[in-house]
């Protein structure tokens, strides 16, 4: 029998500790004061990021996340991304330390999803290869490459007049029913067969008619490169705000991401990607709606004065990067 020692016993219980894996979780918890019309007042989160997830715990135990948009002094306005009806006064708040973010993958491909990234076309779950912040910084002019390489619209008198280019950003403008939908659907059918993945982000529309848009891109087989974003009008606000820039998301994954789902090389370059925002005008509607319940000053028509910001910092991000 070994002769036990203190050296022997301080071995073992250092070997013993060594062995423990300790993390400690530190998160600030806050109480709900005041919610209504997709906002929610949250007090005790002194230590809350501007744009950060919070985690409502609802009745049952039921989670809602929500989206960090007043900092106050005393309180936190923030935007609820779910159920708004599970939610209500003195429920708890959790800050989660991240910002929102939306899986995408080659499984989104002819998908139908809602801007959290949750499919909504009733095929099942999706399988997702990675996540993207909705909010992310534009690439600088460095990384940039000019814009050189068109992109065909397959109409005739845009191609030979206006020409599109990738790592371009085209306003489509004109009166109701003059077919600005339809020129965005013709040139989704028209990528076919260019190594062009489409994105189709409904913003405020009917539901009808985006299971018409969708039923067309099925019928000319273009949903096999194609993913819609719907938030329809009866969507909650925040959900429509924050759909383009879900859009903008999932597509920037497939251009740092090569084939393979590895980040983009020399050697597994990165996916062009065709992203379609219809339309903004919605958005600046729903982000004009949130920041009226949020008590921000209003400036013209009552829209909220970084209006322009907001579309501004999301079409920068369309880019085509440099080789280098």
């Amino acid at each position: 029998m070994a002769e036990i020692t203190a050296s022997s016993i301080d071995a073992v219980l250092r070997k013993q500790l060594d062995a423990i894996k300790t993390s400690v979780e530190s998160r600030e918890v806050g109480t709900v004061i005041q919610v209504g019309d997709g906002i929610a007042r949250v007090d005790g989160l002194k230590g809350a990021m501007a744009g950060e997830l919070l985690e409502f715990i609802g009745e049952g135990g039921k989670t809602v996340y929500g989206l960090a948009q007043n900092l106050e002094e005393d309180e936190v306005g923030a935007v609820l991304l779910g159920d708004v009806t599970s939610i209500k006064e003195n429920d708890q708040v959790r800050t989660t330390g991240r910002i929102v973010e939306v899986p995408s993958g080659k499984e989104f491909l002819g998908r139908v999803v809602d801007p959290l990234g949750q499919p909504i076309d009733g095929k099942g779950p999706i399988k997702a290869d990675g996540y993207r912040p909705v909010e992310f910084r534009a690439p600088g002019v460095i990384e940039r490459q000019g814009v050189n390489e068109p992109v065909q619209t397959g109409i005739l008198a845009i191609d030979s007049m206006i020409p599109i280019g990738r790592g371009q950003r085209e306003l489509i403008i004109g009166d109701r029913q003059t077919g600005k939908t339809a020129i965005a659907v013709d040139t989704i059918i028209n990528s076919k067969g260019k190594n062009l993945i489409c994105i189709y982000v409904a913003i405020g529309q009917k539901a009808s008619t985006v299971a018409t848009v969708v039923e067309t891109l099925e019928r000319y087989g273009a949903m096999e490169y194609t993913i819609v974003v719907s938030a329809t009008a009866s969507d909650s606000a925040p959900l429509q705000y924050i759909a383009p820039m879900a859009g903008a998301a999932i597509g920037e994954f497939f251009m740092y991401n090569g084939e393979d789902g590895k980040p983009a090389s020399q050697d597994n370059p990165g996916r062009h990607v065709l992203c379609i925002y219809d339309d903004l005008s919605k958005q600046a509607v729903a982000y004009r709606q949130m920041s009226l319940t949020l008590r921000r000053p209003p400036g013209r028509e009552a829209y909220p004065g970084d209006v322009f910001y907001l579309h501004s910092r999301l079409l920068e991000r369309a880019v085509k990067l440099s080789d280098k």
